[in-house]
């Protein structure tokens, strides 16, 4: 475990359960500025019960979650995501009738302070801060090199375009921490490799730390700075990439042999 400074979020012995169901079980991890941060597992491993977790959709029976040093154990969802968590899902929740900048500034909605009335009747401290809200979506449809849709409703897109519209308006909120819940299911081989592109333009360029669940390996192997594995909600194995490959504890749980 890394020391306090040197991590941006600390997950310290978290049980979560539903009934008699054990989703995640005493689990530890940091996750450090700026670090793409991997999440491993068969299906049914707690993967994104992690994320729910984190963003406190789901609330642990046991265990801390810190946030820059300070507990965000009990806080609203919202409240999570203003203080600079913001996530992806793996099912596309994009508003399908709304074009892409509309879903983009969707995602500004948290930063914006004026009152609903100030904004119906769009006064000037209004009209200048919708003016700034426009101008970061711009950078960011100019960033995923999607300008050529910012008009299109999303529902006439490809699936791999909306995957990185879903992308942006996570980027929207401004986050210090993106939790991207299995960014590329479903894509092809040129989509992915556009994602994971873009996905390493995030912390390369933006400098933001980023947590990944992903089922393609190749592609996290190819990308993760660190890995953790978890099977039926327990920790197996936490490492660097190749470590991971080689750990018979991970051949064991993907393949289900039983090691001698």
């Amino acid at each position: 475990m890394a020391s306090e400074s040197a991590s941006v979020l600390e997950v310290e012995h978290i049980t979560l359960r539903f009934g008699g169901v054990t989703a995640i079980n005493d689990l530890s991890f940091d996750v450090r500025p700026a670090e793409l941060f991997a999440i491993i597992g068969p299906n049914g491993a707690g993967k994104t019960s992690i994320f729910n977790a984190i963003s406190q959709v789901y609330r642990p029976q046991a265990g801390d979650i810190r946030w820059k040093g300070e507990s965000i154990m009990g806080l609203r969802p919202d409240r999570v995501a203003q203080r600079g968590i913001a996530r992806t899902f793996q099912n596309i929740e994009l508003f399908a009738q709304m074009t892409v900048l509309d879903n983009l500034l969707m995602g500004r909605h948290l930063r914006m302070s004026r009152s609903w009335l100030a904004g119906s009747l769009y006064l000037g401290p209004a009209r200048r801060e919708e003016v700034e809200h426009r101008r970061q979506v711009e950078i960011i449809v100019e960033f995923l090199e999607i300008q050529e849709h910012r008009n299109t409703p999303v529902s006439l897109l490809p699936y791999g375009i909306q995957k990185r519209i879903e992308l942006g308006r996570a980027l929207a909120m401004d986050p210090e921490l993106l939790l991207l819940d299995e960014p590329v299911a479903g894509m092809s081989l040129s989509e992915t490799e556009d994602m994971a592109r873009f996905i390493l333009d995030v912390q390369r360029e933006l400098g933001i730390a980023m947590v990944l669940v992903e089922h393609d390996m190749g592609l996290v192997m190819d990308i993760a700075e660190r890995i953790l594995v978890l099977d039926f909600g327990v920790r197996i194995a936490e490492g660097l990439p190749l470590e991971i490959q080689t750990n018979p504890d991970v051949i064991a749980a993907y393949l289900g042999v039983q090691q001698s």
